[in-house]
Formats: structure tokens, sequence, C-alpha cells
């Protein structure tokens, strides 16, 4: 039997084409991708593809006996043969193999979804899993930082607490040493400041160059002040022992507070750290590191003992001021004494000052507004007069002009006899205008010399207010320095 199409044999001679482009029929591939993986990472010199493409797409066809039981290509892969006999049809498969051969596709292709979604379920539920415990885990790890920066945040606001309270006392007893320090070197502080006072007070001017109690009064505190030094040294040396106590304290508690902040900053960095923030990076090997020093035990003593220490000290240093006042306040009753007069004699001429300043504000206010509104009206009246003027312009222009008609057409008629008129009126009207502007000018003028008057009167006032209020008054805020510890200045 010749058989159709027998030239193929040819392309047997012929060098192995390359793969086609397009890939295979489903029908052709379905056997041969069977239990096969769709990739494999040591073929990275070629894009993906199933290896059974290349499988399928290099066999190469062959000729066998026509039998059903044919173990070589699939049926689609088999070269149709024709016939001899004219009327004769060969067929190759029955349709109840078709029909199988359907069902078997079908059946694998179920099975291999329903393994694939199966495997795919897995892997859900496993990186699931892997999710749920990674988030867990770091979520224990965040919690229990999140519980140190507490606890560093509790002790960091009580050294805050102790450090400030320290430093306040520290200020104090630092005040009362300068206060030591200056009844002891300035015994004849009280005279120069009430010398000085009187001589400031000579640079009044004018009027207010007065012999009043201010200066009756500071010429008797001239006379009365005494030194009050002899049992000040003992107290100014113990201050300076209980000081160097409590710097030391002090440092302690900013050496531990500068350490709190360092370790807050640092875990509340690590707390807030998360798996999208930036400058995380592999640190093989830091989870066998272990450079700690201290305990949650040891850690929370050392913080208490230091706060300890310093309250030890602050009381200490509030015992000993409030000796140290007493001390200066039996030393400081007769120089008050004269200190509060001089005082109250400066405060009664500081008002009565400040009440002539005020009047001759409210005068120099007055008169400013006035001399204000002067020169508005005289820009008014001048601005009315150029308009004026410029009426009269046109009035006179328009007069003028009428003199050139003709012959009878120069006619005395309404319009000329109200041009004449109104020519007349804007001269009148002009005239009383620069009568209110000379007059205003005059007013101007007095309420100058009166402002100048008022502006050297204060001006008078206000160094008189300087000398008593800044000057003097300024000196004897500070001195003596028992008056400030007693507090009564």
């Amino acid at each position: 039997m010749e058989l159709y199409g027998y030239p193929l044999k040819a392309k047997f001679n012929q060098p192995r084409p390359p793969p086609p482009k397009v890939l295979p029929a489903t029908n052709t591939t379905t056997a041969s991708y069977k239990n096969r993986m769709p990739y494999h990472p040591e073929s990275f010199s070629m894009p993906w593809m199933p290896d059974s493409y290349y499988k399928a797409a290099a066999l190469n066809p062959t000729l066998s006996p026509l039998t059903e039981s044919f173990p070589g290509l699939p049926p689609t892969k088999i070269v149709p043969f024709i016939s001899e006999r004219p009327n004769g049809v060969f067929s190759r498969h029955s349709l109840d193999d078709w029909h199988r051969s359907n069902m078997t596709n079908y059946k694998e292709s179920e099975t291999t979804r329903h393994n694939a979604e199966r495997l795919r379920a897995d892997l859900t539920r496993t990186i699931k899993d892997v999710y749920q415990q990674a988030k867990r885990t770091q979520g224990e790890s965040t919690k229990n930082l999140g519980e140190r920066v507490n606890d560093i945040e509790y002790w960091k606001s009580e050294l805050c607490i102790e450090l400030d309270a320290m430093i306040r006392e520290t200020n104090s007893l630092t005040d009362m040493q300068k206060r030591l320090e200056r009844a002891l070197a300035d015994t004849e502080g009280p005279f120069q400041v009430a010398h000085k006072c009187l001589l400031n007070r000579e640079k009044r001017m004018g009027i207010d160059l007065v012999n009043d109690d201010v200066e009756k009064q500071l010429i008797t505190e001239i006379k009365t002040i005494r030194s009050c030094r002899e049992r000040l040294q003992q107290c100014l040396d113990t201050v300076n022992c209980q000081l160097m106590c409590n710097k030391e304290a002090r440092q302690e508690l900013e050496k531990d507070l500068a350490d709190k902040q360092m370790g807050h900053h640092i875990d509340s960095k690590c707390y807030q750290l998360k798996n999208t923030s930036r400058g995380i990076h592999y640190y093989k090997g830091v989870e066998r590191v272990d450079a700690t020093v201290s305990v949650p035990e040891t850690w929370a003593r050392f913080t208490d003992n230091n706060i300890f220490r310093s309250q030890s000290a602050r009381a200490a240093s509030a015992k000993l001021r409030a000796s140290t006042e007493s001390l200066l306040m039996g030393t400081a009753d007769e120089m008050w004494r004269q200190f509060s007069k001089v005082n109250d004699a400066f405060t009664s001429r500081i008002t009565e000052t400040a009440n002539a300043k005020s009047k001759i504000q409210t005068h120099l206010a007055k008169t400013r507004q006035e001399i204000f509104q002067i020169e508005t009206k005289i820009q008014v009246i001048q601005k009315t007069i150029r308009d004026k003027e410029v009426q009269l312009k046109v009035a006179q222009t328009r007069l003028d002009e009428r003199t050139r008609r003709p012959n009878v057409e120069l006619c005395r008629d309404a319009a000329q006899i109200r041009l004449v008129q109104e020519v007349n009126e804007i001269n009148e009207t002009l005239r009383n205008l620069h009568q209110c502007l000379r007059a205003s000018e005059d007013m101007l003028q007095m309420l100058v010399r009166s402002k100048g008057v008022l502006e050297h009167d204060l001006v008078v006032k206000n160094n008189s207010l300087f000398i008593d209020q800044e000057r003097c008054m300024g000196m004897r805020k500070s001195y003596p320095s028992t008056v400030q510890i007693l507090g009564y200045v």
C-alpha cells in the first residue's frame, strides 16, 4: 500500500529545526508536562518556557503500523493516511476513545487544579502563620521596650523634679552666700550709696532742684549706718561647705539624668522602629553580645540612692539658710529702719513727680491735638483759597472773552451782570479766607510755643524721675544685702 505524504521522510535528512515560536496544541503537550516543574533554576540562559514545549517541539514524526495500540506520538501527531480505496476512509480511533480521552484530560486537569488549590491554601496558611508569629514576637518585644521606656520616663521625671529642687535650693544658698559676702565686703556701702544718691540728685534741672524730704533722709542715713560684720564670717564658711555638698549631689543627678535621657532616646527609637522603617540592617551575631552592666534592681537602686542623697543635702541646705537668715535679721534691723524711711521718701517724691508728669503729658497731648487740627484747618483754608482762585480765573476769563463781542453784541445781559457779581463775591471770600489763614497761623505759633514749654517741663520731670526712680532706687533695690534677705524689698 502506497502512503500519501511519504515524502515527509525527507525531513529526517535535514538538521533539526529550531523550536517554533508558537506553542503546540494543548492535546499535544498534555502528556508531556505531567509531573514536571515549570521552571528549573539551572536554566538561566533562556526565558521561562516549560520543558515539555521544547521536548514536544523537537519531536520528529515517524511512521508506524496502523494499530490502535500505537505507543509513539499522540493521535494528533500521527500523519494522516489516505486509503487506496476511493470510497474508503481510514479511521484511527473510535468515538468512545475520543470521549474517554477528553474525560481523562478533564479529570487530570481537575485533579491538578485541586492539588494546586490545596497547595495554595497550605501556602496561604503557612504565610499567615509566619506573619502572625512574627507579629506576635515583634509585638512582645515592642511591648517590653514600651514598658522599659515608661520605667525610664518615671525615673527621669523623678530625677528632673529632684534636680529642679536641688537647683533652686543651690541658687537660694548661692544668693545667701552672695548676700553674706556683700555684708562683709561692703560695710561702707550704705554710706557710698547714700552719697551717690545725693550726687545724682544734684543733677536735677530747673525748678525740680529743691531741698525736699528725700535729701534730708539721705543725710540722716549717712549718719546712722554702722558696720555689722562680726558674726558673718563663720556663717559664710559653713555656707561654702554646704554649697560643695549640693554641687556634688547635683552633678550625680545630672549625670544620671543624662544617661537616662540617652537610654530613653535609644529605647524610644527602638520602640518606634517598624518593618517599614529606614535604617534597619543586618547585624550578624549581635544577639550574642552582652554589654549589660546592671540588672533592673540595681539600676533602680542606683537612681534611688542619688535622689536620697540629694534630698538629704537639700534638707541640710534649707536648715542652714534659715539659721543664716535669723543671723542677718538681727544685724540688719537698724540699717533697715533708716533704709525704709529713705525709700518711703523716695516713693512719695516719685509719686508727686509722676503725677506732675502725667498732667504735663495730658496738656501736651491736647496741645498736639489742637496743633494737628489747626494745621488741618490751615490746609483746608489753603485748598479753599486755591479753589476760589481757580473760580476767579474762570469768571475773569469769561468776562475778558465777552469783551471781544462785536458791535451790538456787547450787551449788558444777565450773564454779564452775574459774572461781575461772581468776581466781587470771590474777591470778598478770598479776603476773608486770607484773614482766617493769618489768624490760624498766629494761633499755630502760639500753640507751638506752648508745646515747647510743656515739652521742656516734661524733660525736666523725666530727668527727675530717672534720677530718683532708676538711678537712686535702682541702687537701693540691691543694697544693703540684708534687706533683700529679709524680703522687705
